[in-house]
């Protein structure tokens, strides 16, 4: 009678140690699954932001796959406000940088560079394009509202995967030029070719008619820029982005969040 007691305390004993076991596999399992999915799902939850680092740090390149703005000024907190821009953070050439290249963060700021030469610019790919047609003008209104505020500015923009390159150059409220190419052609065509788009050998030229042959062909033919004329234009204009490691000692920044008044929205009547 002894021996059967003592035989089924063992059994309770080895059953309790084994729904205990199975327990805690079923805890340490449940809590793994709920990391895992943490770590999935937080990204998504969580507010776009971005963790900048304050520590003056070379300047770095930049421009490429990009539009930003070059403002002569050195009053950044005015030029931010006229932007629209918020919460604006010190930042180094790193951090600032790396948010607006940030594939999941770039439409979300803008980078703001120290005065370079007298320039600030302004780069985020959340900037404004030329648009027209379909979608809601943004640009328009964004550079009227410079106008009002600084004397020269100018806007630039290189997106090869799009096709798409344009400059413009603003001096007050009066529009030097501004040029604008996508895959469907011209967009903005405004004021004359200037002497630094002529240099890069961004030329209109009329085609007349051949030799020995009838009538007149007519129409004209337009040199379709690239990413380096964009870049050679700001050279000339006012400053290249892809060559600021040269012109300015390290420092640091700010980033921003970008207006949503920037973003492409279509137009009512497209709607």
């Amino acid at each position: 009678m002894h021996e059967r007691a003592t035989h089924d305390r063992k059994v309770v004993r080895s059953i309790l140690w084994t729904a205990s076991g199975l327990a805690w596999t079923i805890a340490i399992f449940v809590l793994l699954t709920v990391v895992a999915a943490a770590a999935v799902l937080a990204p998504r939850l969580l507010p776009r932001n971005v963790t900048v680092d304050d520590v003056p740090d070379r300047p770095r390149a930049f421009g490429r796959e990009m539009s930003w703005l070059a403002v002569q000024t050195d009053d950044v907190p005015r030029l931010a406000a006229v932007l629209g821009l918020a919460d604006l953070s010190v930042a180094n050439w790193n951090s600032g940088l790396g948010a607006i290249y940030d594939l999941e963060l770039a439409d979300s700021f803008v980078f703001i560079s120290p005065p370079i030469r007298g320039w600030t610019l302004v780069a985020s790919v959340a900037l404004p394009l030329p648009a027209g047609g379909t979608f809601v003008d943004k640009m328009s209104p964004l550079l009227h509202r410079l106008s009002g505020h600084f004397s020269h500015f100018q806007y630039f923009a290189t997106f090869p995967i799009i096709d798409f390159y344009a400059w413009a150059k603003f001096d007050g409220d009066s529009i030097v030029r501004a040029f604008a190419a996508g895959d469907g052609g011209t967009i903005w065509d405004l004021g004359r070719s200037t002497i630094e788009e002529r240099r890069l050998g961004l030329s209109m030229f009329e085609v007349r008619g051949i030799r020995d042959r009838q009538g007149d062909i007519g129409g004209s033919l337009d040199l379709h820029p690239t990413e380096d004329h964009v870049l050679g234009v700001a050279s000339g204009w006012s400053v290249n982005p892809m060559s600021i490691e040269s012109l300015v000692d390290q420092g640091t920044g700010w980033v921003a969040y970008a207006p949503q008044s920037w973003r492409a929205e279509r137009s009512r009547a497209a709607a």
